[in-house]
């Protein structure tokens, strides 16, 4: 009788451990790599309490940012190995390793973050490329246009001859081949440079102006329309595997929303980063004319050329993904 009193209480104490663990619910890690402040810091908090809200909080995200639990070169490990469940990647940090997605850092000249964010997201979905088959992807967006920042006028393509400019990844061969000298190096390390001479301006997003208070050295700014650098959210695939139906049907309603809620998100703050510029700094904006874009394109073919070789070395149709990001790229601005 004893023993049976005594399967009796450790049975209803193992009853109640689990229903508490159950109404405890999942605490999910997201590592992300830069300061809080930026864009994929506030997409990703964007998308914590969306999450939380959408599942009556039987799921709660813990946000690392800033690179505290995950750097930028080590994410993609960390989220395949449970480091991390969830991590926030740039693609451009792994040459090779993503070759149909890095289509959409390819040189076309997009002009909103949100365009190409949603046609990251669709090629994703269309192709449901192999190169993301040991993750999770929950959702996919780009960083704004990038444009010339610099010290000096950069009125005309002729201003760019010789002028050496921070920049990274392709940016860096398209500066090549429009006569610039394209610096690589880290984004922390590029207040000093511009400090010491080293480099006149840098290549990036207009959202680093205020974010990295660029504007107050690099005083000219011009419109140039080079590449976005596209980011993917993953999640370590065990993890998602343990997660309920209901859950895993939150997050991938989610998807789509967020990449469009993040370039939108970023059209506005690039504008509201330059207007700051402009009141504080005043900070002059150049615009290229038509026959300068034109040269632009012309100019940075290679590029495109490059990356179809390297499409079609990875088995890829390179000629019908090039097709459908420019035929969803025309889609959605017609809409805008």
């Amino acid at each position: 009788m004893r023993k049976l009193m005594t399967l009796l209480t450790f049975s209803i104490v193992l009853t109640g451990l689990l229903a508490a663990t159950a109404m405890a619910g999942t605490t999910l890690t997201y590592a992300n790599f830069p300061s809080a402040p930026t864009f994929p810091c506030v997409q990703m908090e964007h998308w914590k309490t969306e999450v939380e809200k959408r599942t009556d909080s039987a799921v709660a995200v813990q946000t690392f940012p800033g690179s505290t639990l995950l750097g930028a070169k080590n994410m993609l490990r960390g989220v395949q190995t449970g480091q991390a469940d969830i991590g926030c990647i740039s693609t451009a940090y792994y040459p090779g390793v993503f070759p149909l997605m890095s289509v959409v850092n390819l040189p076309v000249a997009f002009t909103s973050t949100e365009v190409a964010s949603m046609v990251m997201w669709d090629l994703f979905q269309k192709y449901q490329p192999e190169e993301f088959k040991d993750v999770k992807v929950l959702t996919m967006f780009t960083s704004a246009p990038s444009h010339v920042m610099s010290k000096t006028p950069v009125k005309t393509l002729a201003d760019l001859k010789g002028l050496e400019l921070r920049a990274s990844g392709t940016i860096l061969e398209i500066l090549d081949n429009l006569g610039a000298r394209g610096v690589g190096m880290p984004m922390s390390q590029t207040p000093e440079s511009l400090q010491k001479g080293v480099v006149k301006g840098l290549v990036s997003s207009f959202d680093v102006l205020k974010d990295m208070n660029f504007a107050e050295q690099c005083r000219y700014e011009t419109i140039t329309n080079l590449p976005v650098y596209p980011f993917a959210v993953i999640m370590n695939k065990a993890k998602w595997d343990s997660l309920p139906a209901e859950t895993q049907k939150v997050l991938d309603d989610l998807g789509r929303e967020q990449a469009q809620w993040t370039g939108k998100y970023l059209d506005a703050y690039t504008k509201e980063a330059l207007a700051w510029s402009k009141d504080k700094y005043q900070v002059e904006v150049f615009e290229l004319t038509a026959a300068e874009h034109a040269t632009i394109k012309k100019q940075t073919a290679p590029r495109i050329k490059a990356w179809k070789a390297e499409a079609t070395k990875a088995g890829l149709d390179a000629d019908a993904i090039l097709a459908e990001m420019l035929a969803l790229k025309t889609q959605y601005e017609a809409a805008q």
